[in-house]
């Protein structure tokens, strides 16, 4: 597919232009110039044309620290690997010296440009708009993203450079979606960059570098996944910025976007209340999870450390104890490729279905093992078994007296079906249903 690279100056309205390509909010928009930090990559389809698009952090030529720096770098890596770029400029603004050096650079280094005036909401700022001519890379587009002016023209003009999708193009398979969870700077975009094996995302020692969620594609060992580095999730009294709440909802619609979550701890830190706070937001969506505890390479440990200290996190994990734990280090890579072998396995699991013949001999081994209480005077028999959802799995029991069955008791099944079945790192929900015993079958 084609690839077309958003560029421009901090604050001319890139990430609007973005979700207005796109047809949806795919990027965080906000009036304040360095909201877009990473490169953002989102697959867009107009008709039987496929493409895609990615924003960018600001292309500034005087970058006043390291962190506005990298997120010019980035800027480039985007224009120089596109094959079309759109230059933005702003047309309230005018023509400034800036984006007369950013229009060298991309006539040196770019396949093609198209300048792409935005913010033309009136008629004497189109006529203003005529003066970006200068910069000599050909064809003008005055629009406005944010009021839909223009569009149509620019829409056209990308059109005649995207050819048509073949029409007996195989659906590909779907990737396993895999997000990067955490508290801010436990070294998320760290590790997704180890993952692509490049420095695909910007990563600064500065806690919540990452606000919008991420999404890049890397194939490892045969298999392809899409990785999704998200912004840290802080506890709400934490959260102070309007961009930062829209970062944590973001964060989690991504977690039920995702198959799989890679929960990173800090090793040096141990497991804190606000990490079980974000197991708990992936238990609720129903995602499995693989704990990797980061910067491994900073803790002083013997033959003895990492089963001492998986033993204490599941100690304190309480119901989540069936989650996979992995020491790894981001920085130096340690054990990082072992991650996509972790979330394979945490997968299959996800996605795995126990014939129904199976469950109810589970059942009848239980049941023997230990009976439901008698309540009230009544005794509870559970007649029946069966899974009736994968991804996540979910068990419904049938049984006389549904109500008769205790917290405790299913607590004892959903440990014993484990055990029998496995179903590590992933959640595993029990319905309890009435149904009397000649209804077994019903």
């Amino acid at each position: 597919m084609k690839l077309v690279a958003i560029v421009g100056r901090p604050n001319v309205g890139k990430s609007t232009l973005f979700n207005r390509l796109l047809g949806r909010r795919a990027a965080i928009v906000e009036d304040t110039p360095g909201v877009t930090r990473d490169r953002n990559y989102a697959e867009a389809q107009w008709d039987d044309r496929r493409f895609t698009l990615v924003d960018t952090g600001g292309f500034d030529t005087e970058p006043s620290d390291e962190l506005v720096a990298q997120m010019g770098s980035q800027a480039r890596f985007a224009a120089e690997e596109a094959d079309l770029v759109l230059f933005v400029v702003d047309a309230r603004d005018g023509l400034l010296p800036a984006d007369a050096e950013i229009a060298q650079y991309l006539r040196q280094r770019c396949r093609e440009v198209l300048v792409v005036v935005n913010k033309v909401d009136a008629p004497k700022v189109h006529d203003a708009a005529l003066e970006f001519h200068s910069l000599g890379l050909g064809e003008v587009y005055p629009v406005s993203a944010e009021h839909n002016r223009g569009i149509g023209d620019l829409r056209e003009a990308l059109e005649d450079r995207i050819p048509l999708a073949p029409g007996d193009e195989a659906a590909p398979e779907e990737a396993v979606r895999v997000a990067v969870l955490g508290r801010p700077n436990v070294g998320k975009s760290s590790l997704v960059n180890r993952l692509l094996g490049a420095e695909r995302l910007v990563v600064s020692p500065v806690a919540g570098t990452t606000r919008d969620c991420i999404d890049t594609t890397v194939r490892a060992f045969g298999k392809e996944y899409l990785l999704i580095d998200t912004a840290g999730i802080r506890r709400k009294s934490r959260i102070e910025e309007d961009v930062e709440r829209w970062s944590v909802g973001r964060t989690i619609h991504t977690i039920e976007r995702a198959h799989v979550c890679l929960v990173l701890l800090d090793a040096t830190e141990g497991l804190t209340d606000q990490d079980s706070r974000i197991l708990h937001l992936v238990d609720k969506a129903g995602r499995g999870a693989v704990l990797c505890l980061n910067k491994w390479d900073l803790v002083a440990k013997d033959d003895k450390t990492f089963d001492q200290e998986v033993k204490e996190i599941r100690g304190r994990l309480g119901s989540f104890g069936h989650l996979p734990v992995v020491s790894i280090s981001a920085l130096t890579g340690l054990r990082v490729p072992k991650l996509f072998e972790a979330v394979d396995k945490v997968h299959a699991e996800w996605a795995k279905r126990i014939p129904t013949s199976a469950v109810n001999a589970f059942l009848e081994a239980a049941l023997r093992e230990l009976a439901p209480q008698v309540m009230k005077g009544k005794r509870s028999r559970i007649y029946y078994m069966t899974q009736v959802r994968t991804a996540p799995p979910v068990f419904a029991a049938f049984s006389s007296y549904p109500e008769g069955i205790t917290e405790g008791y299913q607590r004892f099944l959903m440990g014993r079906l484990r055990q029998t079945f496995g179903f590590e790192g992933v959640p595993v929900t029990l319905r309890l249903r009435k149904r009397g015993r000649e209804e077994e079958h019903g």
